[in-house]
């Protein structure tokens, strides 16, 4: 059976029903949005149902960027009436809202229930108190953990979203995060690794040296070790980095982790992992002919980008020749190594 597409109208109400102040947050940047008008729902909406979609019950209205179930809880109605109409008159299946986990409670999931709300996106960033302290976050893990709780109660799909580099944030936490995120029963995952934004806390911090932002590759290795986590436990991750806008590219004071091609590089990095394991445990000479098999449709992530994990064996394995293939045998995420030594049988681990 066919799976049915899955499409996001993201319509962003930015800073929207959040009295915080993270330290990395400035969602003004971020989305482009600096005011939200209501009427913005029917332009998105509207402008993109002018293309004909036959198969509807993938669409789903994202509400994006604001803390949704803050909002006073008027305006808060008003705005899933008027998405729910869309849902009433068959053009979307349901609505997608992102939120903070202390503003979730059984009263609000009624309210989210009640317009077709399907998904829940969750602002974790971390499950360790040290590291949210440090951020700004304003709740703890535990509430993270009744949130989740909560949300899984009631039947709503759960997507954790976490952070990468946070102020006190080691690679240890990050992948606890991860893990605790897979143990809560997240249907899918998003992971941003830290960017610093222009007038933020953050900024404050890495001008003082206080905070040391994160480098491409650095974001890049430590995202690897999360991916491996959902990736084992069959949670979806469906985003890494932030979208590229046009604010970003032309901030000169946007540093850390930022990089148009920031997901494919984490995957790029999450493959070399595996393939440097797998080489680990075979005996290899500079006679030897290495052919890595990957699942259909992740040749490009698993040579990587510029041939970055092709060079990375050439650099390390000076070997004969060097192969990449797609196999119908493979499982996604996965890769096998066959290794021929001149007439020798090939041996596959």
């Amino acid at each position: 059976m066919r799976r049915t597409e899955h499409i996001n109208i993201p319509v962003f109400v930015p800073h929207l029903g959040c009295p915080h102040n993270c330290v990395f947050c400035n969602q003004h940047e971020i989305t482009e949005c600096e005011e939200f008008d209501i009427n913005s729902i029917d332009d998105t909406v509207g402008s993109f149902l002018t293309t004909e979609h036959p198969d509807t019950s993938g669409i789903q209205i994202a509400f994006f960027g604001g803390s949704f179930t803050g909002i006073d809880r008027t305006l808060m109605i008003r705005i899933l009436e008027k998405a729910y109409r869309y849902i009433s008159d068959g053009k979307v299946s349901s609505i997608r809202v992102s939120t903070r986990p202390d503003y979730i409670d059984e009263e609000v999931l009624s309210v989210l229930k009640r317009f077709r709300v399907r998904t829940i996106e969750l602002g974790i960033q971390s499950m360790s108190d040290k590291v949210l302290l440090a951020s700004g976050r304003g709740h703890t893990a535990l509430q993270t953990e009744n949130a989740a709780s909560l949300i899984k109660s009631q039947g709503f799909e759960f997507v954790g979203q976490m952070m990468i580099g946070l102020p006190c944030s080691a690679p240890d936490d990050e992948m606890y995060t991860a893990a605790k995120i897979c143990e809560m029963g997240a249907d899918a995952a998003r992971v941003y690794p830290t960017v610093v934004f222009s007038n933020t806390a953050l900024h404050r911090l890495a001008q003082t040296g206080v905070y040391t932002p994160l480098t491409t590759e650095e974001a890049a290795k430590r995202s690897a070790k999360v991916l491996r986590i959902f990736y084992k436990n069959n949670v979806d991750v469906i985003r890494i980095g932030l979208c590229e806008t046009e604010t970003l590219r032309n901030d000169t004071g946007v540093t850390g982790a930022y990089h148009p091609a920031l997901g494919e590089l984490c995957i790029n990095e999450y493959y070399r992992v595996i393939i440097e394991e797998s080489l680990k445990r075979i005996n290899i000479s500079d006679d030897s002919d290495i052919t890595v098999y990957c699942s259909n449709g992740s040749l490009s992530k698993v040579i990587g980008q510029k041939k970055r994990n092709r060079k990375w064996i050439e650099d390390n394995y000076p070997v004969r020749s060097l192969q990449f293939k797609e196999s119908e045998e493979v499982k996604d995420k996965d890769i096998k190594i066959s290794v021929k030594e001149n007439a020798n049988a090939p041996t596959v681990t």
